[in-house]
């Protein structure tokens, strides 16, 4: 297959050999009823999300001289998936009251492949890769739609994280005695690991018992 100037394979390709193109094959989005209105986003595996995200949200805010829009859809494939998902996060806290549709398939993607040795030999891989499309909108959606969140449902997974980074930064502090309580006469009774120390007002600074005797032989 490798010797055949033309060889198509479902595998990756074998050493020797170096990819001189990648396109994806053409597919449907698998969201229904959208607009030609929508801001599509696509995120690639080197996209910076600071240029992404400050443009949709330009463009979702009415910012800047181009018009604004009120739907934006981000799709990412094979390694930008992780990069898509963070972009429509960081979306949805800075803008309140967006309404989420997330929808999953799998793409077809054709690869070229070169021989180093002979540049007359080729082969074409055909790679199954998943791809995200992540569709967020000002205006109300299908709650019924497969893959929908609300807006509430977005501001409660929001407050979940802010949640999780307080526990983290508690469990930071340093511990404090089990319990402090007043003793008669004024003092003050420590109670840490079943045992009782009673500090008195009235007898002064609280000293230390003395150590005991050293042991000597006779």
């Amino acid at each position: 297959m490798a010797g055949s100037p033309n060889a198509c394979s479902s595998k990756p390709a074998q050493e020797g050999f170096r990819r001189v193109s990648s396109t994806g094959e053409p597919s449907s989005c698998p969201i229904p009823g959208l607009g030609p209105g929508v801001l599509e986003m696509r995120v690639k595996e080197g996209s910076k999300i600071r240029n992404l995200v400050g443009f949709a949200m330009s463009r979702l805010q009415g910012e800047g001289p181009m018009a604004p829009v009120s739907q934006v859809m981000f799709t990412g494939i094979g390694r930008a998936i992780t990069k898509t998902i963070t972009c429509a996060e960081i979306m949805k806290r800075n803008v309140q009251g967006l309404h989420q549709v997330s929808k999953l398939q799998y793409r077809t993607v054709r690869e070229v492949w070169q021989s180093q040795e002979d540049e007359g030999v080729q082969m074409t891989v055909l790679k199954n890769v998943p791809a995200i499309y992540i569709f967020l909108s000002k205006e109300p959606l299908d709650p019924l739609e497969l893959g929908y969140q609300s807006p509430a449902e977005t501001s409660s997974s929001s407050e979940e994280n802010t949640c999780g980074d307080a526990t983290e930064s508690s469990r930071k502090r340093p511990l404090i005695p089990e319990s402090v309580s007043a003793g008669a006469g004024g003092g003050v009774c420590l109670n840490a690991g079943g045992e009782n120390t009673h500090l008195s007002q009235d007898s002064g600074p609280w000293l230390p018992p003395p150590p005991p005797p050293p042991f000597r032989r006779y």
